[in-house]
């Protein structure tokens, strides 16, 4: 079977440079087309596809940087290297910040330009194949609105699968932030019902005078102001999944009332003693524990039995780090659609942050986080800066002494000063754990002045220790 070659195509108004670079890179292997202006560039670009281009700056008509932005317009992962004769920093960067993979200055080497070529013809090739693979991993991140492929969350997906189909009472537990009410969403979702209501009622921010006729319902007259009958929420669920959020803040007269209803799927409206009928399948969730609540009197041990036929329970997400990353990427996939702003990808250095950090707030902090990330980026990476983690650093970095910073994460992007600061702040802490707290014998081991050190933790906000 033979494998296509890669096609490159040379932009160059030297016809010596265009007929040199064709027949170096034909001899390499490569199928080559050449250009002898932009203008002509850029029309062979809308018409063919190309693995690669090598494109001189100035061009005669239009500048090679309009190519560039033609060939990433046109083609995003089209792979262009720039070379000139007349090399500043200004178009190197200018040059890089519109999506060229590397700028050779004239005269190059010839093995250096064909080693470039080769690795990011190679790099071309993984990165197709990683696009797949994340394609692929996707799929699999995902159950429903649920993301994430930790051991943990495979076994929540797998119990949804099992009670689904069923009428069973589900009460899920966890910490604020989790995700309770999707995966309440989820069970309705996978099962017969899932055309028909799912109604959520939060038991804890509903007034307790009004608590009862919500969910029950009215008849006319009942009280002042009930001019009219009114379907409470479980009648309007009929047929559906009712999702009682918090149910460990009813109170007791509440709970005997929704006892019943849970027992024998009947209830009464306030002012009348006709009782109503439901098909319902009733999921509960609580941020409460629940048995330590029934031990001290606060909730109905029978109605706790009865809700409680399947437990699910959460983790929260310092307990499931290895869904953060899906997680962050699910996120900012969502906002960055919302705020119509191409960010794709959120760097190595800010993910490895983020996974120092407990998120007390869990999922739902996570997606607060991104969402102002987004709107705070001004590129197309969200980097730690856009995170803002230059407010909270000191409170979210944990164990940063035994951080190790990788080179290769430049090409990703980093914040040099994060970085640097963070350093810093590790060498001064552990320099004061080794003095006892003493400044003095800190600033020796650091090889410092006192005054010098003194200045270090007051900016990084060491000043606990003693002269």
């Amino acid at each position: 079977m033979n494998q296509k070659l890669p096609h490159i195509l040379i932009v160059d108004d030297e016809l010596s440079m265009r007929e040199f670079l064709e027949l170096m890179l034909a001899k390499e292997g490569y199928q080559v087309s050449c250009a002898e202006n932009g203008r002509m560039a850029n029309k062979k670009i809308g018409k063919n596809f190309y693995d690669l281009i090598l494109c001189d700056i100035r061009l005669g008509d239009i500048s090679g940087l309009d190519v560039l932005r033609k060939a990433k317009t046109v083609n995003p992962n089209t792979i262009v290297i720039m070379i000139s004769a007349y090399a500043t920093a200004e178009n190197a960067v200018e040059a890089m910040n519109d999506g060229a993979y590397d700028y050779l200055p004239k005269p190059f080497d010839n093995k250096e330009l064909k080693q470039t070529i080769a690795k990011a013809l190679d790099l071309r090739t993984l990165f197709d194949e990683k696009k797949s693979l994340d394609v692929e991993l996707k799929k699999n991140q995902h159950f429903g609105s649920l993301v994430g492929n930790s051991p943990r969350m495979q076994h929540i997906y797998e119990l949804i699968k099992q009670i689904a189909p069923t009428k069973t009472n589900v009460l899920i537990t966890g910490e604020s932030g989790t995700g309770k009410e999707l995966i309440a969403l989820s069970i309705h979702r996978e099962s017969d019902r899932r055309d028909k209501p799912f109604i959520v009622i939060n038991c804890g921010s509903i007034p307790e005078t009004l608590i009862e006729s919500e969910i029950f319902g009215y008849r006319k007259g009942a009280f002042t102001g009930a001019s009219q009958d009114k379907k409470g929420l479980f009648e309007v669920a009929n047929s559906g999944t009712v999702f009682l959020d918090e149910i460990g803040e009813l109170s007791p007269t509440m709970q005997v009332k929704l006892l019943r209803v849970v027992q024998e799927r009947v209830f009464k409206p306030v002012g009348t003693n006709e009782d109503i009928a439901v098909d319902i399948r009733i999921v509960s969730a609580t941020n409460k524990k629940l048995e330590e609540e029934v031990i001290a009197g606060n909730f109905r041990e029978d109605l706790f039995y009865r809700i409680n036929v399947v437990e699910i329970k959460v983790p929260p997400l310092r307990d499931r780090k290895g869904d953060l990353r899906a997680l962050a990427q699910h996120f900012l996939d969502k906002y960055s659609r919302e705020s119509g702003k191409e960010i794709t990808k959120i760097s190595s250095y800010a993910v490895d942050l983020l996974q120092k950090y407990n998120f007390p707030g869990n999922i739902r902090e996570l997606e607060n986080l991104i969402e102002r990330s987004v709107a705070l980026s001004n590129t197309n990476i969200i980097l730690p800066d856009s995170l803002s983690l230059s407010i909270h650093k000191r409170r979210w970095i944990e164990g940063v002494e035994n951080q190790r910073y990788d080179i290769d994460d430049v090409e990703n992007g980093v914040s040099l000063d994060n970085i640097l600061e963070e350093i810093e702040r590790a060498y001064v802490d552990k320099a004061l754990k080794c003095a006892r707290g003493n400044k003095n014998n800190a600033s020796d081991l650091l090889d410092i002045s006192l005054r010098s050190f003194r200045y270090r933790c007051s900016k990084l906000g060491v000043d606990k220790s003693s002269e």
